[in-house]
């Protein structure tokens, strides 16, 4: 294979720390070369010196796999900022709470910064050195009101990383048959020219997001996200095996044990070659 052709991409882990099962599946696939990104919850309940330590062994020893914060401002999940508003029930806000308050302008922008710095501030504690890059749960870096803070306080804390930007290059005519990809595209237009404004550099495309109720064949989904993306794309995934913290904290469970069986299997390196894309 020419290597002059190759699109190296990221395929990015999301919730390490999520959960126990969470965690172990995607330190399987980095120790097997199948993932080159994974990103952080400082806030979970499955994070702690053991886990990191588990996290930056198999990275040591895998091609370079960056390793970021992953930014979350909603529920079931509590802030570490204890002024932190608005909350239900101490926790933050769900995700269609948490995005209609940005739409109408309802968030405070000071107390989101303030979070997200504590949150960058445990990553550098936990990791002895800042994050990679850094994304969002849930994608609410990109939404109103939470971008601007989310692109300050990269700024402020991270000032060498790179963020996750959710809109993919694709025709319109293809976005239309995907609600959910076109959601992130809207978004993620407005947070794009903020973080070129601010200097601060973010993937070209994304792709991997899918209505996981469905449980589709993931496969088939993979082929679909490598199709156009540019060279410096960046896949999003969700492997992950079940474990009852996982079941009291996330509706994503079984469709995660799919990631995680296809990404370990024999047809992804298939498909990636096929495709002339590396991980590397």
């Amino acid at each position: 294979m020419n290597e002059a052709a190759l699109r190296r991409i990221w395929l990015c882990a999301d919730d390490y720390g999520l959960a126990d099962g969470v965690n172990r599946a995607i330190r399987d696939l980095i120790s097997r070369g199948r993932l080159n990104a994974t990103s952080v919850m400082v806030v979970g309940p499955s994070i702690g010196r053991a886990e990191v330590a588990a996290l930056q062994d198999v990275a040591a020893n895998s091609p370079r796999c960056a390793i970021g914060l992953h930014a979350t401002l909603t529920a079931p999940f509590r802030p570490l900022t204890m002024h932190f508003r608005p909350l239900n029930g101490g926790l933050f806000l769900p995700f269609p709470a948490m995005l209609r308050s940005g739409l109408l302008r309802r968030l405070d922008p000071g107390l989101i910064e303030d979070e997200l710095l504590a949150q960058l501030a445990a990553f550098k504690e936990l990791f002895g050195r800042a994050p990679d890059f850094v994304d969002g749960h849930q994608h609410a870096q990109l939404f109103p009101q939470v971008r601007d803070a989310f692109l300050r306080a990269v700024k402020e804390a991270a000032p060498g990383a790179w963020v996750r930007q959710g809109g993919r290059l694709q025709p319109l005519a293809k976005l239309l048959n995907a609600p959910k990809a076109l959601v992130l595209d809207v978004l993620s237009a407005q947070f794009r020219k903020r973080a070129a404004r601010a200097d601060i550099p973010f993937n070209p495309a994304f792709a991997g997001a899918y209505d996981f109720s469905k449980a589709p064949d993931f496969g088939g989904l993979m082929g679909e996200f490598l199709d156009g993306l540019p060279d410096g794309g960046l896949v999003m995934c969700h492997p992950g095996f079940v474990d009852q913290t996982l079941e009291s904290l996330d509706p994503l469970t079984t469709q995660r044990e799919a990631e995680h069986a296809y990404l370990a299997g024999d047809r992804f390196p298939a498909l990636l070659a096929a495709n002339k894309v590396t991980l590397s």
